[in-house]
């Protein structure tokens, strides 16, 4: 899948962008999934498709007395970086209004 298939789903999009802004570029997927504003079953599904394409990794953390927790890391790489400048170029782009908004309300302070 080239990067342009990567970018083109709002989702995926929204999944880069939320990693991108932690510190660590790792959230919970429950987290993960009030931040994009999306089902558990949309966001399981683009992450299927970014861990393919390397995007991002899945991990599983089972700690005693508490249930299993899936950590999802925006990996830093070549690839990664690409994405981060495209979705940063259509921020940009004023033709882009819907992910422009986007972007500018998910980088103001929480």
């Amino acid at each position: 899948m080239n990067l342009n298939e990567v970018c083109a789903s709002k989702i995926r999009q929204r999944i880069i962008i939320e990693l991108s802004k932690t510190k660590l570029k790792t959230l919970r997927m429950m987290e993960l999934t009030c931040r994009v504003d999306a089902k558990y079953n949309e966001v399981n599904r683009n992450l299927k498709i970014l861990e393919t394409e390397g995007i991002i990794t899945n991990e599983y953390h089972k700690k005693p007395k508490h249930p299993k927790t899936r950590i999802i890391t925006l990996q830093d790489n070549c690839r990664t970086q690409k994405l981060l400048v495209a979705l940063k170029n259509l921020k940009e782009d004023d033709n882009f209004e819907p992910m422009s908004m986007y972007l500018e309300m998910c980088s103001s302070p929480h």
